[in-house]
């Protein structure tokens, strides 16, 4: 943010008035404390700037003077001092690249004369000389200050030059130029970002914004008290200023902000489900673990006289301390958290539905019908639950799918929902198919000798429906992690993508229309091979035929045989090169196009500025020239438009450069002086007037580092690795639950003389496919989560560009999954046989029971 006061030269007035390096520390402090309560102390005043027209010195070195509250300190300088205020002469400062380059000594005398600055005639003295390293915001919007930077045609030298206020004010006096003053603000809210989340926030955000200018306006001009005419009707101390003006970026970046995050919840709503469903099975395993360990004991106790009802609310009361133990530590450890306050409402909800899965369990497996062994219709219920659960996960696809993301930082149930729904719907689907497979494998094992393969894969195949709990788990588990790692290489690649359609070349500089002396500097900078210019025109096309309206459209003028050198595979160089209007021009008056809705032949007609021109369109846009990053830089300089037209600018010289809404010139070489490309155009502010320059490299750089892509990713991560920690806690009660059936199993079969590799063999067949499933439908989920999903991610929010992102799958990533997984069950069966070894085959088979 910044606030611009604009000054003349000092007035003498009865009274006098304070020097202006004091006035500039009294304001500075003002408008620093002018900021709103809710923002104070985050809305610091970062720099006071003032930068003056160039000037010349004696030896025809283009000197830029700009006096900065944040120039390097006494510390930083090599030798010398930093400028004061004092007498007649101009103290100035320069980098020890500029010493080195100009040749200049400690306490020199210069002779600054007129350049842009003008009826100037005052001496300088060069009082310091300091080391401009470091990344140091001020090297990066004053490259001069820094570095000097000279003309590849004259020759001539361009520097810069610290000077203090007492400087400004004599050479200000000197040549009668009004100056303008700039105190720069950066907004750093920390942790008390989530406060301006959500719609009511990004409204309290944007109140105050709309406050904030007149409150400064008031505390630096004092309602015009200062008494000046021309336009100037306050004071800088006894300079005549006007009011203050702002410039900022902040609703906007905070919009944006909005927008993305709106995305980012998608992102972090699923691995915030994907973790609170594989919690959820966990506690429901460890809770049938507990039921069947004790469902011997709750049998008797009914044969006694006991209740169900009784039986769970016993086992209720006897597990609430542990429940109210694991509540209050997750309080303890939320508290400690940085951020907004917690959610414990929320945190109670998720401990008392833990707390009732055992004796819920209990109930159901000691009810009447349960041990009457009621199985009728059982079948049924099963299929019209499974019908159920899939028609539900469908029903909330379509609903998210078309009511997108609900706004708010509170969370949207329907979008948390749907992960689970659609993992419990594919477990539906697995459960139903895999074990057709393994039957077929099965009996193609029964033709063989060993008995191993058959029995396992017939135990698998019938157990499927049992191994639910454990395949969701799984489905859940890996789902959530290839949807996170597909989303941010989508990302990582859709960023850096758009930041070269942004460029459009290997570097850019909007605005060149503007500024053709830039430009032109520009182009002959060092490393700059060829530049192409790109220009863009709103027009509103009509037909010469019948009348009518084309619709609103970008008319883009591009040097197509440039373009077509450089970038041979540039999609608007070729269309222009097939459609022949890479060479010569339009034969009359007419401006040759392709078009993207109107056929060969068509002639429109456009009026622009009161003159009317004809549009002729030869040939038919196709639609890869819209993803061109040529077009780049000026179509996201305007808003996007319904129809392109594209021309060569041979045929639109007709047009001013004023005429242009945008124009770009394109700079490419493989080997760019970046740091002189910015020593003529620096970074700008917010609100300066002059052209911008955008570099791919810079772009590509600020891509890779963006803070919410890194924040989704490291919560994406966190998520991942706590849901894959309570998958291992479920698998392992899992295995412990289904142990005792296998153990016996294996038991009866070492009897028959079955060695302990076969055992293992046995072990793992029987589990194989049940991860083979988990690992095809998990990975099919997580890769087609975005699909499903349509609308309601848009991860274009996050990258910007023509077009949404190509989805971009880390391969690695996910064979690194899925063969973490296998590795995880084979390390389970190596455990499992290595405790059957040790486990008598007497004790194991007295355990076993009929039904098993």
């Amino acid at each position: 943010m910044t606030h611009r006061v604009r000054f003349g030269p000092a007035v003498e007035r009865g009274g006098g008035g304070g020097s202006l390096g004091g006035e500039l520390r009294r304001l500075s402090t003002v408008v620093e404390n002018a900021a709103p309560t809710a923002l104070r102390g985050d809305l610091p005043r970062d720099s006071t700037r003032i930068a003056l027209p160039n000037v010349r010195t004696g030896d025809g070195t283009t000197l830029s003077l700009v006096y900065a509250s944040d120039a390097p300190p006494r510390t930083a300088y090599a030798a010398g001092r930093p400028p004061a205020a004092r007498g007649r002469v101009v103290e100035i400062a320069v980098s020890t690249r500029t010493r080195d380059a100009l040749k200049l000594r400690l306490g020199q005398e210069l002779r600054l004369g007129p350049g842009a600055l003008e009826s100037v005639d005052a001496p300088a003295r060069v009082v310091g000389f300091y080391a401009a390293d470091g990344e140091r915001r001020l090297w990066r919007e004053q490259p001069l200050l820094a570095r000097t930077a000279r003309d590849p045609r004259s020759g001539a030298a361009h520097a810069g030059a610290l000077l203090a206020p007492r400087g400004v004010e004599v050479l200000q006096q000197q040549s009668g130029a009004d100056l303008t003053v700039i105190w720069g603000l950066r907004l750093d809210l920390g942790g008390d970002a989530a406060r301006f989340v959500g719609d009511q926030g990004q409204r309290d955000f944007e109140r105050l914004m709309l406050r904030y200018p007149e409150s400064v306006r008031g505390v630096t001009c004092g309602g015009g008290a200062g008494g000046f005419g021309g336009g100037m009707y306050c004071s800088l101390g006894s300079h005549p200023a006007t009011e203050s003006e702002t410039a900022t970026e902040l609703p906007n970046a905070l919009r944006d902000f909005q927008r993305q995050w709106r995305q980012g919840s998608v992102v972090i709503s699923f691995a915030l489900a994907s973790v609170t469903a594989v919690g959820l099975a966990a506690v429901v395993v460890a809770a049938l673990l507990s039921v069947r360990r004790g469902l011997d004991v709750h049998r008797l106790q009914r044969a006694r006289g006991a209740s169900a009802l009784g039986i769970a609310l016993g086992r209720a009361v006897r597990t609430a301390p542990a429940v109210a133990l694991g509540f209050g530590g997750g309080c303890a450890v939320a508290s400690a958290l940085p951020g907004a306050s917690s959610a414990y409402g929320r945190g109670l909800l998720v401990a008392v539905g833990a707390w009732l899965v055992l004796p819920l369990l209990t109930w159901w497996a000691v009810r009447d019908r349960a041990l009457l062994r009621d199985k009728t219709a059982g079948g049924g219920r099963r299929v019209v639950a499974e019908a159920g659960v899939v028609a539900v996960a469908l029903a909330g696809v379509l609903a998210l799918r078309a009511r997108g993301t609900a706004g708010g930082s509170g969370g949207d149930p329907l979008l948390a929902a749907v992960p689970v729904l659609l993992g419990l719907a594919t477990v539906v689907v697995l459960v139903r198919l895999y074990p057709l497979p393994v039957r077929l494998l099965a009996r193609w094992a029964a033709r063989g000798r060993g008995a191993v393969a058959l029995i396992a894969l017939s135990r698998a195949a019938k157990e499927a429906p049992a191994r639910a709990l454990a395949l969701l788990v799984l489905v859940v588990t890996l789902a959530g992690a290839v949807f996170g790692g597909l989303v941010s290489g989508t990302l990582a690649e859709g960023r850096r993508d758009a930041a070269a359609w942004r460029v459009g070349a290997d570097a850019s500089f909007l605005g060149a229309g503007r500024d053709p002396d830039a430009a032109g500097r520009l182009a002959r900078a060092r490393g700059v091979r060829e530049t192409v210019a790109v220009r863009q025109l709103r027009v509103d096309p009509v037909s010469a035929t019948d009348g009518g309206r084309y619709g609103i459209a970008s008319l883009v003028g591009v040097d197509g045989a440039k373009l077509l050198s450089v970038e041979g595979s540039s999609a608007a160089a070729r269309a222009l090169r097939d459609a022949g209007l890479g060479e010569g021009t339009a034969r009359g008056r007419d401006i040759r196009v392709l078009a993207d809705a109107a056929d060969a032949g068509d002639v429109l007609t456009i009026t622009v500025h009161g003159k009317e021109r004809r549009l002729r369109v030869v040939g038919a846009l196709p639609e890869a020239v819209r993803r061109d990053p040529a077009l780049g830089p000026v179509g996201a300089a305007t808003e996007a438009r319904e129809h392109l037209l594209l021309a060569d600018n041979r045929d639109l010289k007709a047009f001013g450069a004023s005429e242009f809404e945008a124009s770009a010139l394109l700079l490419y070489g493989p080997h760019l002086d970046v740091r002189e490309l910015r020593s003529v155009v620096p970074r700008t502010a917010p609100g300066a007037v002059t052209g911008e320059l955008r570099i791919r490299a810079e772009e590509q750089a600020e891509a890779d580092e963006d803070g919410l892509t890194a924040a989704l990713t490291a919560a994406h991560t966190a998520c991942t690795a706590l849901a894959v920690l309570l998958a291992l806690i479920a698998l392992v009660l899992e295995l412990l639950l289904s142990a005792p059936a296998r153990g016996t199993t294996a038991a009866r079969l070492r009897t028959l003389g079955l060695g302990g590799r076969a055992t293992a063999g046995l072990h793992l067949l029987q589990l194989l496919p049940l991860v083979l499933a988990a690992v095809a439908g998990g990975v099919a989920l997580g890769l087609t989560l975005p699909g499903l999903l349509g609308p309601a991610l848009d991860l274009r929010e996050f990258t910007g560009g023509p077009t949404a992102p190509a989805l971009c799958t880390d391969a690695m990533f996910t064979a690194a999954l899925s063969a973490g997984t296998l590795a995880l069950v084979a390390a389970a069966v190596g455990l499992e046989t290595w405790l059957g070894r040790r486990r008598g085959l007497g004790a194991v088979l007295r355990l076993g029971r009929n039904d098993d």
